[in-house]
């Protein structure tokens, strides 16, 4: 028997550096699942945003047809439920606060005082476009939203039938 007069109490080497790797993958993956998180996190409330544009321009496609049909019962002479509704087969874009639709020209919306336009504000990400196909007692309305975030562009579609119900 081999006595050992020094006492062998410490960490090896190997321990060490086994403990620094270990530590260090903890670390880096940990890093990564933040990062991942921050990312899913802005790009969702992107996609909450686009939602809601999506539903905002239906919404004036509607108050459009709504305001045509009060229009209507006020016996206004020459006003049909779609007036202002059809020529947007190759899109159109539209304010909140607007009762008209422009054609399409690809532009950014802006935000003012938590509202979205075209006129005044901050610039956006997002692109609103609403196509509307008309038929003799439906329009068919679809509204895309799209931005471009992290190097990618970002798409959402909404549609909705509207009908002739007056």
């Amino acid at each position: 028997m081999w006595n050992n007069p020094i006492n062998n109490k410490g960490f090896t080497l190997l321990e060490v550096l086994a403990a620094i790797f270990l530590i260090t993958i903890g670390v880096l993956g940990t890093l990564a699942l933040v990062q991942k998180t921050i990312a899913f996190t802005q790009i969702t409330s992107s996609q909450f945003v686009a939602a809601y544009l999506l539903q905002e321009g239906i919404e004036i496609v509607r108050n459009i047809r709504d305001s045509n049909f009060l229009k209507i019962r006020q016996e206004i002479e020459g006003v049909s439920w779609n007036d202002g509704l059809t020529g947007c087969s190759g899109g159109c874009e539209a304010d909140y606060n607007d009762l008209t639709l422009t054609s399409y020209a690809g532009k950014f919306l802006k935000i003012d005082g938590g509202f979205y336009n075209y006129d005044s504000g901050l610039d956006t990400i997002f692109k609103r476009k609403i196509t509307i196909t008309p038929d003799t007692n439906v329009l068919e309305v679809v509204v895309e939203v799209s931005w471009q975030e992290r190097g990618r562009w970002h798409k959402v579609m909404a549609q909705e039938n509207l009908y002739k119900w007056y």
